[in-house]
């Protein structure tokens, strides 16, 4: 959420910045608005003062025995209590329309962020690995393989389209390759391990931007929980209306859950498989920073991500997202894209973002400085390491053999009891 402060004093420079995103004279709504309440609150004060002045003069005109006086008085205090009432009842409709405003507006980029309407403008920084030449490369739901082990039939049955039943092989190896990216992030990245719900309140959604914006992508049960797309929701929302120490930062946190996402933007997108599902398991990494560490936290963060798919011998890009392609809450995002022989393309398997104080205005997770100081709010930052799911798509294409097995990446062995290949058959051996 946006300082309002900010946008009072620099209407021109907030303009200019959400312009970026293709949002225009964002600053006149929000000032009208404000205005607005800021009146309301300023009449209630006002007439709070005048039924405070005239209940005083009350008590003097019944002593006085001025019944014509007194009854004057008593009609004006009534007059006023009503209008206080009335005043405050609109500031605080006022103040909600206003947090409705400035909650339902993206963040404010970086200033280095590259211009561009979509991903076909985001800057590639970096790659690593070089794409083996696989000989008529199948995708990971047509290698034989991994066919054994894929059961979208029965999961349609079970739950409708976009959900897989995982079993034999091929389920071990999804559940290796989350205990392996755990295993990493906290032994070798020092991050906590944390199990959170996969259910939260409407308040934590809000904390983390899902809502309002984003109510259609996300599932909601009858009794007004909310299911998480992502455990950044619960992590980020550890902090929420919290007062953190300076000395306890950074608070490095990863967690493995199951995550669920509608993908009520992405009809007819990616069906194929189990690349975009809507139910899916991730291991996320949520850092909570001071506000002069957060940069610096995001190329740890970056290279967190990039060291999992490096151990899995995994080829990989690093791009920076443009402005029309930079989500909601971030000020800046690096995307990291696997390669997946099947489909001849650079898909993303990571998103990580800086959000700056963006999330922590919106849940009041601030931090009390060393030195006495006033508080302050903290930087957030989110990222995948990583989605477990594609994880498992890009070492299947990537290990896929002529003769219909797979061999999978040495890491892993200590993970499947020494095992290091997946036959034609959906044997682990």
């Amino acid at each position: 959420m946006h300082d309002i402060r900010f946008i009072r004093d620099n209407p021109k420079d907030f303009d200019k910045a959400l312009g970026r995103r293709g949002i225009n004279a964002a600053s006149q709504e929000i000032l009208k608005i404000d205005e607005a309440r800021r009146s309301a609150i300023l009449s209630a004060e006002t007439a709070q003062a005048e039924q405070n002045k005239s209940s005083k003069l009350i008590g003097a005109a019944k002593a006085s025995g001025d019944e014509h006086e007194f009854e004057k008085l008593r009609k004006l205090v009534a007059d006023k209590k009503a209008e206080v009432a009335n005043m405050n009842d609109k500031a605080k409709a006022l103040d909600q329309e206003l947090n409705l405003t400035l909650m339902s507006l993206p963040n404010i980029l970086n200033q280095d962020i590259p211009d561009g309407e979509n991903e076909d403008q985001n800057l590639e920084i970096f790659s690593w690995g070089k794409p083996k030449k696989i000989d008529n490369a199948k995708e990971h739901f047509e290698i034989p393989a991994a066919i054994h082990g894929m059961d979208f039939e029965t999961a349609a049955k079970l739950s409708g389209s976009r959900f897989v039943v995982l079993r034999g092989a091929i389920a071990r190896l999804h559940r290796a390759l989350a205990q392996f990216m755990l295993d990493v992030h906290v032994n070798e990245h020092g991050l906590t391990e944390t199990i959170t719900p996969v259910l939260v309140k409407e308040e934590a959604m809000y904390g983390t931007n899902q809502l309002p914006k984003f109510s259609d992508d996300s599932y909601q049960t009858t009794n007004g929980w909310w299911l998480i797309p992502t455990s950044e929701v619960t992590l980020t929302n550890i902090c929420a209306n919290e007062m953190t120490p300076e000395v306890s930062l950074p608070l490095r946190m990863t967690a493995h859950t199951q995550c669920f996402r509608s993908e009520a933007g992405s009809a007819g997108k990616d069906t194929a498989g189990m690349l975009r599902q809507h139910q899916f398991e991730k291991v996320e990494m949520v850092s909570v920073t001071h506000p002069d560490q957060s940069m610096q936290e995001h190329e740890r963060m970056t290279n967190c991500a990039k060291a999992i798919l490096e151990k899995l011998k995994l080829p990989y890009r690093e791009v920076l997202l443009c402005s029309g392609d930079t989500g909601f809450g971030a000020q800046r995002t690096h995307d990291l894209e696997v390669w997946l022989p099947g489909q001849q393309a650079y898909r993303e398997i990571s998103s990580v973002s800086v959000c700056g104080d963006f999330q922590a205005r919106r849940m009041n997770a601030r931090y009390k400085p060393s030195n006495g100081g006033k508080p302050e709010f903290v930087h957030t930052l989110n990222g995948s390491g990583l989605a477990v799911g594609r994880c498992l798509i890009a070492v299947l294409e990537n290990g896929q053999q002529e003769d219909g097995s797979v061999i999978l990446p040495s890491v892993l062995d200590k993970y499947l009891g020494g095992k290091t290949i997946i036959d034609h058959q959906g044997n682990l051996y």
